[in-house]
């Protein structure tokens, strides 16, 4: 017989101290909230707080708050963010987690492995009682391509480790145990989804990330392999079926735990959520990776932002300076989009990097391409500003990052308690999904065994 209680890796549970395999990803700007984190870690499953685009001090709260209100033993965790631009404020970040004893990060948006990466993993390793060696700060890589996985897969660079040691960041004893350990404890596949995704398929990218784990485990010999979970889709109990189906050791839920009470969102952005689609989500650039012309999958029922979005960014590329865009435009973006001049959004722009990154604003007075870019990206911060805020006179330019597995738990939840987000605590959304995708996988069993065989636990 199944159960939520067996689903996915015993090994897993056991390293993390959980009673469910099932993982709360973290939303940026503290959508994932210390609440959130809270509530998950006492239903015996693992949060992560969204310390992304949120300053230090105010994460600094949210761990002390969340320490607070879990037990010991009780897991949680807190997002570490790549900041290729700024690799001094990735490193600050690490030094606030382990002086508050966090031992669990999620590691998301890494296209390289990094010295802070490396320092969090590899602070307080130790050899085990049977000699091997074992980290005591466990990473959880969000990750969507191969060649990434195979980072994480593979040791530490040895001459990153090396100038750790020389930087005092990591003891020789600690250094001397890196080529015995992967740089992740676990991965987290994640296909389409909310926010920054490649829009991989799960069936697709899971079986193959888990061979990669097994060659990875049969080159280096891990004593403890790393686990293989998925994200990105999951809002059923029959998309969490084909997760754990397919080889998921545990699965990471995002989009419908942005639509619960402790969801740090606002109340009219839940609204909206709540009467999602699957079809009611669109694609547009990503603010935070303009240039590149990343992009995130957001919500596009009752709001302009995903076509506005693409427009700045078809602006962008088309035109080398904002004096070159016919003048009509022009007008539209400041009066509509902006609601103030370029002058205005500039100026402000101008006073944040001067005190943050001067180098930035340096290359704008050079180039005004790179200009043009810095005005466009602030609508990208300032829409998310206004779903944070639930500006209702500024509705339809709510940033919301969201895929389509929050339009199908809503169509799954219809009709019963849950059906509105008042009612939606994320441990009961966790447990109710989890029950009901082991329910599920039993009828499956019970569908396809042949007459008298027993179940699939039974053999």
């Amino acid at each position: 017989m199944i159960t939520p209680q067996t689903l996915g890796s015993a090994a897993f549970r056991s390293d993390y101290g959980l009673r469910l395999a099932y993982v709360t990803g973290a939303m940026v700007k503290g959508i994932a909230s210390a609440d959130l984190v809270i509530q998950v870690g006492k239903a015996g499953a693992l949060g992560f707080f969204g310390a992304g685009g949120v300053r230090r001090p105010a994460v600094e709260a949210a761990i002390l708050r969340i320490r607070e209100g879990l037990a010991d033993g009780q897991a949680f965790g807190v997002n570490l963010l790549a900041n290729p631009a700024r690799p001094g404020e990735e490193m600050e970040m690490v030094d606030l987690l382990l002086r508050h004893g966090v031992r669990n990060a999620e590691a998301s948006a890494y296209t390289r492995i990094t010295p802070a990466l490396l320092k969090f993993r590899l602070t307080g390793a130790r050899k085990d009682g049977q000699g091997g060696a074992a980290a005591v700060n466990r990473v959880i890589a969000k990750i969507s391509r191969p060649e990434i996985a195979q980072l994480f897969l593979r040791p530490a660079p040895e001459a990153m480790v090396t100038r750790l040691v020389e930087q005092g960041h990591l003891t020789p004893d600690e250094a001397a145990l890196a080529q015995h350990l992967p740089v992740a404890s676990d991965l987290c596949v994640e296909s389409d989804s909310g926010g920054h995704t490649d829009m991989g398929v799960m069936s697709v990218l899971l079986p193959a990330m888990i061979r990669l784990r097994d060659d990875a485990q049969e080159q280096f010999r891990y004593a403890r392999p790393v686990r293989v979970g998925a994200a990105g889709g999951i809002g059923t109990p029959e998309a969490a079926a084909c997760a754990f189906l397919l080889g998921a050791d545990f699965i990471v839920t995002g989009s419908i735990n942005q639509c619960t009470r402790e969801a740090g969102t606002s109340d009219a952005v839940k609204d909206i959520l709540q009467g999602l689609g699957v079809q009611d989500t669109a694609y547009a650039p990503a603010g935070d990776m303009f240039e590149m012309g990343s992009k995130i999958q957001v919500m596009k029922k009752g709001v302009f932002f995903p076509t506005r979005a693409n427009k700045l960014y078809d602006l962008w590329r088309t035109h080398g300076a904002l004096d070159r865009i016919d003048g009509a435009t022009r007008r539209e973006i400041q009066e509509k989009y902006f609601r103030r001049g370029f002058d205005e959004v500039y100026r402000e722009i101008r006073d944040h990097y001067l005190r943050a990154a001067p180098e930035e604003i340096e290359r704008a007075e050079r180039n005004p391409k790179v200009k043009m870019a810095l005005i466009f990206r602030w609508y990208f911060v300032h829409s998310m500003r206004l779903a944070l805020a639930g500006d209702r006179d500024q509705r339809v330019d709510y940033q919301v990052h969201t895929g389509p597995a929050l339009g199908a738990f809503n169509q799954w939840v219809k009709g019963s308690p849950l059906e509105d987000w008042r009612h939606r605590r994320v441990a009961v959304v966790a447990e109710h999904l989890m029950e009901a995708c082991a329910d599920c996988l039993n009828r499956q069993v019970r569908l396809f065994a042949p007459t008298g065989a027993g179940t699939l636990a039974e053999r």
